[in-house]
């Protein structure tokens, strides 16, 4: 068997050793992760569950602003992986190249009609890679892209926090999916997470839109329920015609590509050896060792 055959055969085989992963998830690093999370939550949602003549309505313009504090708490994330010593030179190193690559690849879309390329990065990255790696992976993705083509503006922090747990997601698919079947669900989460994404993405401006139908209009201090159904509605007739393409393109591009992009990713964490613990000995011993004599006692 070729030595290329091997080490691909030797990637089959591990594919869904939790080791391979880059970035492990400590105690400290999940706990950063919630927090930011939970801000984002927040972040989407604080409309619907503000009561009627909240001060907090009145102030609705200002959110994007007041949130952009999720810029800084997904920095912190990084941090603390940093902290753990879980995210060493090579781990920043792969993270930077992935991201420049989806820089690249969303600069090529140009989001026209939803149909942006990054996607299979974070997706495939997260899944290889790890969840930690993956939520780190999809901020950093989006905040590249942005610096990159110009997208830079309130919605920023929304993206960023909606990548990273698309990325998240994907992470914490490894090993748990059946590898007959791993390429075409990871293709299927994919997609779903794709609608997702834009679905969340609408919730930054929507309810301070205006001129909207009442059916599908945000209500100030009405019950969640009705403004939950009336986002449902908003995104099924003014959305879907972007997401429904970003959806088909991750799709396709998991499909074709997901095996021998998962490979490399894997490969690349085996020989980077991410989660490797160095051994120190004393020099007589190692000496000793090689030529197999006696150490010096």
């Amino acid at each position: 068997m070729p030595w290329r055959s091997r080490y691909d055969h030797l990637a089959q085989s591990q594919a869904h050793d939790v080791s391979t992963r880059a970035i492990p998830v400590s105690a400290r690093s999940a706990a950063a992760i919630a927090a930011t999370s939970v801000v984002g939550i927040l972040a989407f949602t604080w409309p619907m569950l503000a009561p009627r003549g909240s001060e907090l309505l009145a102030h609705a313009n200002d959110a994007p602003l007041i949130f952009g504090l999720l810029v800084p708490l997904l920095m912190a994330v990084t941090l603390s992986l940093v902290a753990d010593g879980a995210m060493g030179a090579k781990a920043v190193a792969l993270l930077g190249v992935l991201a420049a690559t989806a820089a690249a690849l969303r600069a090529l879309g140009a989001g026209i009609a939803g149909l942006e390329p990054i996607w299979i990065v974070i997706v495939l990255g997260g899944y290889a890679l790890g969840a930690g790696f993956g939520f780190v992976l999809g901020a950093v993705c989006i905040l590249a892209s942005a610096l990159l083509t110009g997208a830079v503006g309130p919605w920023l922090p929304f993206q960023m926090i909606a990548a990273a747990w698309v990325g998240l997601g994907a992470g914490m698919l490894a090993g748990r999916l059946p590898r007959r079947w791993e390429i075409t669900l990871l293709a299927g989460y994919s997609a779903l997470a794709a609608v997702a994404y834009g679905w969340l993405l609408n919730l930054w401006f929507w309810p301070t839109a205006t001129g909207l139908p009442e059916a599908i209009a945000f209500i100030p201090g009405a019950a969640p329920a009705v403004n939950v159904a009336h986002w449902f509605r908003f995104n099924l007739t003014t959305s879907m015609g972007y997401d429904l393409p970003r959806a088909a393109l991750t799709l396709t591009a998991v499909l074709l590509l997901g095996n021998r992009v998962l490979a490399a990713l894997r490969r690349t964490s085996r020989i980077a050896a991410f989660d490797a613990t160095p051994t120190f000995a004393p020099h007589a011993v190692v000496g000793a060792a090689a030529t197999g004599a006696e150490p010096d006692r």
